[in-house]
């Protein structure tokens, strides 16, 4: 198998067609709630959180089968249903019409695969075994969730901020280089630590 290109997507504005709407199609359709994507399901029938985000605006909600014609301007189609037959035939439409699709627990017919991710705010740890082993996948996501704890989410907003105060400055190329990564730095995380429980501390004292 050729190795896969991986990358994170700017879905804001982008069409994407899910087709199943049932527990494994509302974990994808979850994730992609905040990407700002147009998100529509087709589906005979729809569980109730589905069901919830459609009456709320959130994504669109056909009750029917997939025809040929949905795939007409989408940019990405995912298919979780559980008629192998339905899903090769959404998967064969999406190969004729170039339309990158994912058939969920289905390697051969997939474009892309999902991978485990760790969030931590902006920062996302994404790890893949090319479908060969999400158990595995899942392990290292656990390992790393442990290893990156929560505080990295507001770490990353810190950097970010300083990151562009930094770009707007006269320093020279060099020395915003060098700036820069000194923030990104263990020690600079472990002082930002520390920082953060001295100040908890003076604040439990004045309580």
């Amino acid at each position: 198998m050729p190795r896969l290109f991986p990358i994170f997507l700017k879905l804001v504005g982008r069409r994407v067609l899910v087709v199943g709407a049932g527990t494994i199609a509302e974990s994808k359709i979850a994730d992609l709630l905040d990407t700002g994507a147009q998100i529509k399901v087709i589906a005979f029938e729809a569980n109730e959180t589905i069901t919830k985000w459609a009456r709320a605006g959130l994504i669109e909600l056909e009750k029917r089968g997939f025809v040929a014609g949905d795939l007409q301007d989408v940019d990405l189609v995912l298919v979780a249903t559980s008629s192998p037959v339905l899903n090769k035939l959404v998967f064969s439409e999406a190969q004729k019409q170039k339309v990158l699709c994912n058939v969920m627990d289905v390697p051969e017919q997939c474009d892309f695969f999902y991978p485990a991710i760790v969030k931590r705010g902006d920062l996302q740890i994404a790890i893949s075994t090319s479908g060969q082993s999400p158990s595995l996948a899942q392990r290292l996501r656990r390992q790393l969730e442990r290893q990156f704890g929560l505080t990295y989410a507001k770490w990353v907003a810190e950097l970010g901020e300083t990151r562009r105060e930094i770009l707007k400055s006269r320093l020279t190329p060099e020395q915003k280089h060098e700036l820069l990564q000194s923030l990104a730095s263990r020690e600079a995380f472990e002082a930002m630590v520390a920082r953060n429980e001295n100040a908890q501390h003076a604040k439990q004292g004045v309580a």
